[in-house]
């Protein structure tokens, strides 16, 4: 429902008392409250307001006998570790001490205080337990807001673990108690609450004009001025005069009485009226919050805003302050050094374009008034009960930790709607494919290499060819897409080469996190591939972002090598292609990325970087230091993936690179479903790159070459299988590959009466996460003390105290036990002799530091213990022993006599592998339901009818989430039955599962594209 402006509030015949919560999160959510309070005021009635926030916040806007502040604090909102970061596991175990440890507590003195005062309506802007006590109490309840913390906080507890859920489902529940939402512009998901009215903006009013202002602190009118609106400036940083253009003036606000300015900043009064100053001034420079962004559009401010790290509403108050025009966005390292004017002068030319409603705060306020009163707003048919049934799909999203990136929970999609029935990435018909095959040789010439016949291909190229037609999309009226689109078209120079390289993602058949142990894996290139295209450029005509040559102009150097990246990926989001949406464009040699489809998440679209950067004394730089160097701004994490290939051919290979380097990456491998999205993009940029270059890399060492890009540089304990798959494997083939470190010892045919299939579980997978590195850590400690264990034996043959029988220590028997004091991979050990002499000798568990006082090391280079963390060792340690028994007896069933018995063995191998998985610790509700649903499937009376259809199904990859793969006949019932699997999944989750079927080459059998613009 929307409410429109002119429904404003009046007086009621009725006086009301209301309590009014709010969150402690910042002032933003105070001074809006502010403006819903001054109408209900006039309208006649008392509010008690209920805050942590300073008395002046309420007071300088309300001078009123009926407002009443109560000062206690309910929630805490999110804990910043500094300005622009917030500490998220403080920020639950705050929230854990102030709302829930108390929580019985709170419920009693709220609901005696609603008594006590009388209230006939609890509003709460968005404290979850006054929805709770309200209802306890007997009272209505509404909230305002544009986020709930539910939502904020189910990221949150993906990055700290588990152990942290019950704080989301109790939110979630607390809200479900209220009535109805009303929401505010620029707002999240929010699946706890149905029933929603929409209301304009709420924006404080103006006092005074811009003139006044301006008189008031002595500013000429044709003098510059931009707002520091930062709300806590990060620490150690110290203004410059430097920092502005010639003839600018800075306000600052929020200033410390001791902190030192230049004269061209001027100190603002703490109790200064902030819209006033943003009325007064030609552009703000903040960060983003519901607050700044909404006053900026209403008073057609111009904002240049710098990124945070996981505050997740900010992506969505972005697109809204994108959408009209009146943002621009600054690089956190440019904010800091300085490099503020290309930012500020573009934001001076900028003409934000919100027309719509700012009168938020009455609308909202004679809803609020309407509801006391008796009105009932709410749908009749949908209870409490039922709200929360919504949010309850953020079970499973809670079962992961993401690892890397801010994004948007996928469990919010809409998928019925978005997606109809899709079950996949999407196909071209032949019709479509004859369109893009005669469209792509009309737009490019190619100069080597084949297309294939690849449909995503073709459409990579026609994107490629559609950049350039920039004037054509600025009258697109989705103006969010034109930012990225500029940096993109802005990328390459046409008239020169362009090198294109492919790398599928990978369906892990059978193997998994068995690959760092040494195991045989079984792998199977998807249909959806990354795409990445590059071109070299001479500095001195390379074209520069404006805030990259201005940082060149600043170091007074000649032109030199800049790496800029554009990420143009398609992220798919459940089941869909996201549209793609573009930033904008500069020079230098430097690595370019745009990243299209990026206004979902919290990533920058587009990268940076003079390639001297890498350099120091003249070498490449440390691995480590490359690793801080990108995880220093989150929103351009991603680039560690892209960039990180310069670096590791310029340490392993000695390449230098004199030259600047334009990249477009596309993806539409979906990121954290276990489907190797990471090594899609490494590959596929480093091949591209060793194309441009001149470089002949064989596959397999374009594999391990971005093995060390995930390792070392982002961070990521990965094993190489996935980027061996995504490098060497061949279409509708099984890489077969032992992991020692990386032989491939051939391709598999696949049977024609076999077929696999992926399903997502929608549970965001990532090796970076903390379960799937705990669990390597314990195979590594696992390894360490069966060395030990043998390595004792063999030394002291003659003491048998320690439970080993006589008879293994005939000679034979200490020839083996010498091999297994010096064993190189847990896979190498076979598994009679591990439940012989090691299973009960290895402990279940294990203290960090207890492990390391006792073997100095687990002799892992890409994993640290944790000397406080108690590690699970014998389940980690199992596993790859026997999952390299299994996948060869996989491998050799495949070529087996058809039979249905061959069938069920197959599928028996992938049930035991998945519950081996569970037993590490690396199961989730949801890999388990769809894995149950294969079985239920399997063993029902139709697929016995019909002679078996699916066999088998284990979790894949690094678990924690991700895909699960499913082995079946080879039929139209099997997959009649994949669908019905998908279709159950979504009536039991909410959640419509993407499945992957079909197959493409891998990065080596693409080779690469030159092309050049017709």
């Amino acid at each position: 429902m929307r409410i429109e402006e002119s429904e404003g509030v009046s007086a009621s015949r009725k006086h009301l008392v209301f309590a009014y919560y709010v969150t402690g999160h910042g002032f933003g959510h105070a001074t809006r409250v502010v403006e819903v309070v001054r109408n209900l005021i006039l309208a006649g009635h008392d509010v008690h307001v209920v805050t942590g926030a300073p008395d002046f916040v309420f007071t300088s806007e309300i001078q009123s006998p009926r407002l009443f502040i109560r000062k206690v604090l309910l929630d805490c909102g999110a804990v910043q570790a500094d300005a622009l970061t917030v500490d998220r596991l403080a920020s639950l175990e705050k929230y854990s001490e102030t709302a829930v440890i108390p929580r019985e507590s709170i419920l009693a003195t709220e609901v005696e205080w609603l008594n006590s005062i009388k209230a006939d309506l609890v509003v709460s802007d968005v404290v979850p337990v006054a929805c709770r006590a309200a209802a306890e109490a007997g009272i209505r309840s509404v909230c305002v807001t544009n986020f709930s913390w539910d939502f904020i906080y189910a990221e949150y507890v993906m990055a700290a673990g588990n152990h942290h859920r019950s704080i989301v489902w109790q939110i979630a529940e607390d809200y479900s108690h209220c009535e109805f939402l009303i929401r505010l512009p620029g707002y999240c998901p929010m699946p706890a609450f149905r029933d929603v009215i929409d209301v304009p903006l709420v924006v404080r009013r103006l006092h005074k004009s811009r003139k006044e202002i301006r008189k008031e602190l002595a500013i000429e009118e044709d003098v510059k001025v931009v707002i520091l609106n930062f709300g806590g400036q990060p620490s150690g940083w110290k203004l410059k005069e430097e920092f502005l253009p010639p003839g600018w003036l800075c306000l600052v606000c929020g200033a410390s009485d001791t902190q030192e300015l230049p004269p061209n900043f001027i100190k603002l009064a703490k109790d200064a009226y902030t819209p006033d100053v943003m009325a007064a001034s030609d552009c703000m420079l903040g960060k983003i919050g519901y607050g700044t962004v909404s006053e900026a559009l209403a008073y057609k401010l111009p904002f240049v805003f710098v990124r945070r790290d996981y505050f997740n509403e900010e992506p969505f108050l972005r697109n809204m302050l994108e959408y009209y025009q009146g943002g621009v966005e600054m690089i956190r390292r440019d904010l800091l050094t300085g490099h503020w004017k290309p930012y500020l002068e573009r934001a001076i030319s900028l003409k934000p374009c919100y027309e719509g409603g700012i009168n938020g705060g009455e609308v909202a306020a004679h809803i609020i008034q309407e509801t006391a009163i008796g009105k009932n707003y709410a749908s009749d048919k949908l209870s409490g009960a039922r709200r929360l049934r919504d949010a309850i799909v953020l079970g499973y999203q809670l079962q992961r930790a993401p690892g890397r990136d801010i994004l948007v929970p996928e469990w919010y999609a809409n998928a019925a709607n978005e997606l109809s029935k899709s079950t996949g990435s999407s196909t071209v018909s032949a019709a479509e494919g004859g369109h893009l095959m005669s469209s792509y040789i009309e737009d490019f010439e190619i100069l080597h290499g084949d297309l294939q016949g690849l449909p995503d291909t073709m459409s990579f190229l026609k994107s490629m060819a559609e950049l350039d037609a920039i004037n054509e999309y600025e009258k697109n009226s989705e103006k969010r897409q034109m930012r990225e689109r500029k940096a993109a078209a802005g990328l390459f120079n046409w008239e020169e080469d362009i090198y294109v390289a492919r790398a599928p993602g990978r369906l892990d058949v059978m193997g998994g996190i068995a690959d760092y142990s040494g195991s045989l894996v079984l792998q199977l290139p998807t249909r959806e591939a990354c795409h990445v295209a590059v071109q070299r450029n001479d500095p001195n005509k390379h074209k520069l972002w404006k805030h990259a040559q201005e940082r060149q102009n600043t170091k007074g150097q000649q032109p030199t090598p800049v790496l800029q990246i554009v990420s143009w990926g398609l992220k798919l989001y459940s089941s869909m292609f996201l549209k793609p949406s573009f930033l904008r464009q500069s020079s230098e040699e430097q690595w370019l990325t745009v990243s299209y489809g990026s206004e979902l998440s919290n990533r920058g679209p587009t990268f940076d970087m003079d390639l001297s950067d890498f350099i120091e004394d003249g070498q490449p730089i440390p691995y480590e230091k490359a690793k801080k160097y990108f995880a220093q701004d989150p929103s351009q994490k991603w680039a560690a993936y892209v960039a990180g290939t310069i670096l590791v051919l310029m340490k392993e290979l000695g390449v230098r690179f004199e030259d600047s380097i334009s990249m477009l990456v596309s993806s539409a491998v979906p990121e954290g479903k276990g489907v190797s999205s990471s090594a899609s993009v490494e590959v596929a940029s480093m091949s591209a790159i060793a194309a441009a270059h001149g470089l002949s890399i064989s596959p397999r060492d374009i594999a391990l070459l971005s093995q060390k890009v995930e390792n070392h540089i982002v961070g990521a304990p990965c094993g190489v299988m996935d980027q061996m798959t995504s490098a060497c494997g061949e279409a509708n083939k099984l890489l077969a590959m032992v992991c020692q470190p990386a032989e491939v010892i051939g391709l598999v045919e696949i049977p024609n009466h076999i077929r696999f299939w992926g399903i997502d579980s929608g549970i965001r997978h990532s090796v970076g996460g903390a379960d799937y590195g705990s669990v390597r850590i314990g195979a590594f400690m696992g390894r360490k003390i069966i060395k030990s264990l043998a390595s004792d034996v063999v030394s002291k043959s003659s003491d048998f105290s320690n439970g080993f029988v006589h008879d293994e220590l005939e000679d034979d028997g200490v020839a083996l036990l010498e091999a297994e004091a010096s064993l190189d991979y847990l896979c190498n050990l076979a598994p009679h002799r591990y439940e012989a002499l090691y299973a009960k000798m290895l402990p279940e568990t294990l203290l960090g530091q207890e492990f390391l006082n006792r073997y100095i090391d687990h002799s892992d280079p890409v994993t640290s213990i944790d000397t406080n963390r108690k590690y699970v060792v014998r389940a980690p340690a199992k596993h790859p022993i026997y999952e390299n028994f299994r996948v060869k007896n996989f491998k050799a069933l495949l070529t087996s006599t058809t039979s249905d018995d061959q069938l069920t063995a197959l599928g028996e191998l992938l049930y035991q592998c998945h519950y081996s998985y569970s037993a590490c610790g690396l199961g989730t509700d949801g890999t388990d339901r769809l894995v149950r649903m294969v079985q239920e499937m399997q063993h029902s009376s139709k697929s016995k009818s019909e002679g078996g259809t699916l066999y088998g199904a284990k979790i894949t990859g690094g678990g924690s989430g991700g895909t699960v793969c499913v082995i079946g006949r080879n039929s139209l019932c099997s997959s009649q039955q994949i669908l019905e699997v998908q279709q159950k999944y979504k009536v039991a989750t909410g959640y419509l599962p993407f499945i992957f079927e079909g197959s493409s080459p891998g990065a080596g059998k693409f080779g690469y594209l030159r092309i050049r613009r017709r």
